[in-house]
């Protein structure tokens, strides 16, 4: 189920009032944490109960290499300090994760380099590439890529000796199907989240009231910005070349907020729902549209992807030593354009990325000041727009096919402001970003989005922005706000939230990674 669905808001309450009572009536926290993982199973499994396995599965296998990494490096089994403790530790943690990495290839992974090897053969004259069909086809489980990589983290800080192993098998399966972060992060670490499940959680008022702040917000950014902005994106991605420049250069800015209220947007449920619980989990976002370079939008923008990156693929492979922190990063955004998605356009993103942090690391241009730092910021915010292009785009002919035609803006936006005397601002504004309605040369005009819709999208961006810079700058606090300001406020949130919903329960953007 989707945190956007009738289902879920008859299943969290529902939920909560049991977990709060169990926590209450009974004096040993067995119970409700046997029942809070019944609920998560529940929750993973109302998509395809069949793919309930392959959770298991990956709970199991890293949980038990755990316990015999530790167990091997104790010498309970070989004598410490030995060569044959260190290879028998490798090889442990190698099994769990092959056969992680394994699963997670072949559901995701499989069609992609198959395909990829039999055009490359028919290219070479070895196989003729129209004989290639799909063998899987396979529905890609919900979630795999985000409970995978959280598993594996847990059994690498094992092996390295950050976090002992996890002994109680029950604690550990929370810990990686925990409902709220299941599905789509954050990527939890073990030190953080793993402890917490270890004792009741009881019914705190100022928690659940600071959690169901945050969830609103979510769901706002959810329902009333990102939904609201698919419709026109949908449209422009899905049939490119029907499309002038300037609805090109308006569905890739829509996308920009679109994926950030989208991700940002549950990330923001997650974190309140398991607040409600009881549960803090890590802050995925930091106002990453604000950030000064490339290298700052990694560390404000999904942050504990960005992390887990950083320490169990950057670093390993040498990090900026040696001279090597080039192709080590583009080889981390390689995986990272990966991680996303099994396509080229997805690879091209996150090369994209890694190319622009180089350049800006030897490039070493010093943090601006004054109106520097918003020339800095403005440049940093239409480079990740830019790249959000090859994220978007279906294909990776499409992604170059608008970058191309983004090179003829400022030529056809001229040509529209030409035509201003005879049309009228109106018509040359729906002309030029093809806002409803067939006009004059318009094949394929965009359904149900007129200037209305697009006025309020900027004001819904506005609002996105604004809640960013007063939040994250400590500007404003909403719960430090007197009684009426703060109910207004509330009053006006659910309500917008409550207007957009017909739009129905349309998945999040990351629930397909």
């Amino acid at each position: 189920m989707v945190f956007n669905s009738w289902q879920f808001l008859v299943f969290f309450p529902g939920v909560t009032a049991l977990y709060f009572m169990l926590t209450l009536k009974l004096h040993k926290p067995l119970g409700s944490q046997v029942f809070l993982l019944a609920a998560s199973l529940f929750f993973y499994g109302y998509w395809n109960p069949w793919y309930l396995g392959l959770i298991l599965f990956s709970v199991v296998i890293t949980w038990a290499g755990a316990l015999l990494i530790e167990r091997i490096e104790k010498g309970e089994k070989i004598e410490k300090g030995t060569a044959k403790t260190g290879a028998g530790k490798k090889l442990v943690l190698g099994l769990a994760l092959t056969l992680n990495l394994g699963v997670l290839f072949w559901f995701k992974y499989f069609d992609f380099f198959a395909e990829t090897w039999y055009t490359l053969a028919g290219l070479l004259g070895g196989v003729r590439e129209t004989a290639w069909k799909k063998p899987l086809e396979v529905l890609l489980p919900v979630g795999i890529s985000f409970y995978t990589f959280q598993a594996l983290g847990y059994a690498i800080d094992v092996y390295r000796g950050a976090v002992p192993a996890e002994r109680n098998l029950l604690h550990y399966a929370l810990f990686v199907t925990f409902f709220p972060q299941l599905v789509a992060g954050p990527i939890e670490r073990t030190g953080h989240l793993l402890p917490q499940f270890k004792g009741p959680q009881g019914f705190d008022y100022d928690r659940v009231t600071s959690g169901l702040r945050q969830a609103a917000w979510g769901m706002f950014k959810k329902v009333a910005v990102a939904d609201r902005l698919a419709v026109y994106v949908n449209a422009v991605f899905d049939a490119p070349a029907a499309y002038p420049a300037p609805a090109l250069a308006l569905g890739a800015l829509f996308f920009t907020f679109q994926i950030y209220g989208d991700f940002s947007g549950y990330s923001d449920i997650a974190v309140g729902t398991a607040r409600i619980l009881g549960f803090d989990l890590s802050v995925n976002f930091r106002a990453p549209y604000f950030s000064r370079s490339l290298r700052d939008f990694w560390r404000r923008w999904h942050i504990s992807l960005s992390r887990w990156f950083k320490d169990y693929l950057y670093f390993p492979l040498g990090g900026s030593r040696n001279g090597w922190a080039a192709a080590n990063l583009l080889i981390t955004f390689l995986v990272s354009g990966l991680w996303h998605g099994a396509a080229w356009h997805f690879a091209a993103w996150g090369l994209l990325h890694g190319l622009l942090q180089t350049a800006e690391r030897a490039l070493g241009i010093p943090e601006g000041r004054g109106l520097g730092k918003y020339l800095q910021g403005g440049l940093t915010f239409a480079l990740v727009s830019f790249a959000w292009i090859f994220f978007r785009a279906h294909t990776l002919s499409d992604a170059l096919f608008i970058s191309s035609r983004l090179a003829a803006l400022p030529l056809e936006l001229a040509g529209y402001i030409k035509q201003l005397p005879q049309t009228g601002l109106v018509n040359m504004v729906r002309q030029a970003f093809q806002l409803g309605g067939s006009l004059q040369g318009v094949t394929s005009p965009i359904p149900q989005f007129g200037i209305t819709q697009a006025g309020l999208s900027l004001i819904c961006i506005a609002a996105l922005l604004g809640a960013d810079w007063f939040i994250h700058t400590g500007r404003v606090r909403v719960s430090r706000l007197s009684l009426v300001p703060r109910w207004a406020l509330y009053y006006t949130l659910v309500f917008t939230v409550f207007l957009s919903w017909d739009r129905g329960a349309s998945l999040f953007i990351y629930f397909t990674f």
